[in-house]
């Protein structure tokens, strides 16, 4: 992974994927205790950055690799980043999702043109079930974080957040990001070592599921004792990958861990003050700038706000309970 390859992926996405705004509330800035800017991710096509990183592989595929078929596995964001993209190249699409994922992501992904196949992430290995079908059926597998052209596409966003913070004269701040195998934050971080050194990456994960702070803290890859039961499905994975550690081990500072009920709280502020949805897994860099200030440095503290797919009973809790 490297800089020149994250520029291709922006070439490629030129036209393609959305500029996303960097929004602030003056509300959320008094509970944060200093500038809190939020990177509406959730507003990119599909509901998440993962748009980013699906057009980005699948454009980089050959034309006869491309028309043969893609496959990826998926809780829902990267499913439809993938499927949206080989669906505009006109390419077929297997997209293995977990039976317990968000209905609306599951739908969302077949309507969008890929075939799905549902397993249980408790029992079955999503790797192993990847492997077979792309054998069988000549498919080529994007993974959803430890692929380099996935994490080049991921890294567009971290040079839209360099951009937008020198537009902002924001010269010192962390980076917090949602972070599951560390796709985005890797990306991000690569992006802003380049073009805006100062700012830090940081990773944000929920309580019981954060492999990546404790991966950083040891300098060794941690796994998650479990792999399900949290409602920030999105970025529930077993451990970081093998080409994101490093690289996050390199760049990132220490992560933060935040619980449920935080980043409840923080998907209805970002529906009271920003006007924007978003889901659980999204809003945990949020939650984390909100609520735990005490872990952050400087005067200024920009969220990825990654994804804003939420079942409406979900988003109807948060709501409920925070406003």
């Amino acid at each position: 992974m490297n800089i020149d390859m994250i520029h291709a992926a922006a070439q490629r996405l030129a036209g393609h994927a959305r500029r996303t705004p960097l929004l602030s509330s003056p509300f959320l800035d008094d509970i944060a205790g200093r500038k809190l800017w939020v990177k509406a991710e959730c507003l990119q096509h599909t509901g998440s950055f993962k748009f980013r990183g699906g057009w980005s592989a699948v454009s980089a595929l050959d034309p006869d690799t491309r028309k043969r078929g893609v496959i990826a596995f998926s809780s829902g964001n990267h499913a439809q980043g993938v499927a949206y993209a080989a669906a505009l190249h006109g390419a077929p699409a297997v997209i293995i999702m977990p039976s317990d994922a968000p209905k609306l992501k599951i739908d969302n992904t077949r309507a969008l043109g890929a075939e799905v196949v549902l397993y249980d992430r408790a029992t079955e290995d999503r790797d192993a079930i990847g492997d077979r079908l792309s054998a069988e059926r000549g498919l080529t597998l994007i993974k959803p974080f430890d692929e380099p052209q996935v994490i080049a596409g991921q890294g567009t966003c971290g040079l839209e957040i360099a951009e937008q913070a020198a537009e902002q004269g924001i010269e010192n701040a962390d980076v917090l990001i949602c972070t599951g195998g560390g796709g985005l934050t890797s990306g991000i971080a690569l992006a802003l070592e380049a073009h805006a050194p100062t700012l830090r990456t940081r990773p944000a994960e929920p309580q019981g599921f954060d492999d990546v702070k404790r991966s950083l803290a040891t300098g060794t890859i941690q796994r998650n004792a479990r792999l399900s039961g949290s409602i920030c499905d999105a970025i529930i994975t077993p451990q970081p990958g093998n080409l994101t550690f490093p690289v996050m081990h390199r760049l990132c500072g220490p992560g933060i861990a935040v619980s449920e009920d935080d980043c409840l709280h923080a998907m209805a502020l970002a529906f009271l003050r920003l006007k924007i949805v978003v889901e659980p897994g999204g809003a945990v860099a949020l939650a984390a700038a909100l609520f735990h200030g005490d872990e952050i440095e400087g005067d200024h503290v920009i969220a990825v706000a990654t994804g804003g797919n939420v079942d409406s009973d979900m988003f109807q809790t948060a709501l409920t309970r925070f406003l």
